[in-house]
């Protein structure tokens, strides 16, 4: 894994309206019960604003998800076992999601030990991060036709990795929003056991401080696209768009080879990355 490196601060995001739920739905293969209409989706072009949580829930003892879990925006946080927010390595997570498991209209709050785990291909719709803990979500799918979804909701406060891509197949983050963090998806640079990973993410805001928004190894074959990404408070330009590490599975630190769009690894153009 890399090093943790991320300054924290906090940063109001403004209001907007709800109507861009659908948008983009059936490319993203989202249909019936997961979608959710609420305000706290993001409309194409701006933000929306953090969700105000529906009660609390102490959480001891990870839950495992099969099937659709709705959380009724409650607030889960960790406690006992799972009380740690910290960057400590193996930690337990919050939801654990069987392979085609469901989880929507839930915030995550403080400590968040290490959030969500996917075994397989998964679906985290309108899921909210307060203050990440060791990461915000994990993709653990063997499967090269694996596809892990991301729609809506948003993360803050990560010191390192948001979305932590260890597994096969394709990750589609969409309509997210992404504060004060390290980066927001990393296809893992040291696993064991090392895939070809493929990562989409498109209409997205990011706001700074930030270190990437996606890193990948492109040793491996990984590719990342980028589109309608928004980068807000980032006037000097320091947020890395895509990363090109030279992953490795003995554990050691990847080599960083490059940043930018290369038209292989890195696929967007200038146009899909706007700063406001």
């Amino acid at each position: 894994m890399t090093a943790r490196a991320e300054q924290r601060v906090s940063h109001r995001r403004r209001v907007t309206k709800r109507r861009a739920l659908i948008a983009g739905v059936s490319a993203l293969g989202v249909t019936g019960a997961a979608i959710v209409t609420t305000t706290l989706m993001s409309s194409a072009g701006a933000a929306a604003s953090w969700p105000t949580a529906n009660g609390s829930k102490p959480v001891s003892k990870t839950i495992p998800v099969s099937g659709t879990y709705d959380g009724k925006m409650a607030k889960f946080y960790g406690t006992g076992d799972l009380g740690g927010g910290g960057q400590e390595e193996g930690q337990d997570p919050i939801f654990e999601l069987a392979d085609g498991a469901v989880l929507k209209n839930v915030v995550i709050g403080s400590p968040a030990a290490d959030g969500v785990h996917c075994k397989g291909s998964c679906t985290l719709q309108n899921v909210w991060w307060l203050d990440v803990g060791e990461d915000a979500a994990t993709f653990k799918g063997k499967s090269s036709s694996a596809v892990y979804k991301v729609y809506g909701g948003g993360a803050r406060n990560a010191d390192d990795k948001v979305l932590q891509f260890n597994g096969a197949g394709k990750l589609v983050v969409s309509k997210f929003q992404v504060q004060n963090f390290g980066k927001l998806v990393r296809s893992c640079g040291n696993c064991s056991t090392q895939y070809k990973r493929t990562i989409i993410i498109n209409d997205v805001d990011v706001t700074a401080p930030g270190n990437s928004i996606v890193g990948i190894n492109s040793n491996y074959g990984d590719t990342a696209a980028l589109r309608k990404v928004r980068i807000h408070g980032d006037g000097g330009k320091k947020i890395k768009t895509c990363t090109r590490f030279e992953g490795n599975s003995s554990g050691k630190e990847p080599k960083e080879i490059g940043t930018g769009p290369d038209g292989t690894s890195c696929n967007f153009s200038s146009s899909d990355i706007t700063y406001q």
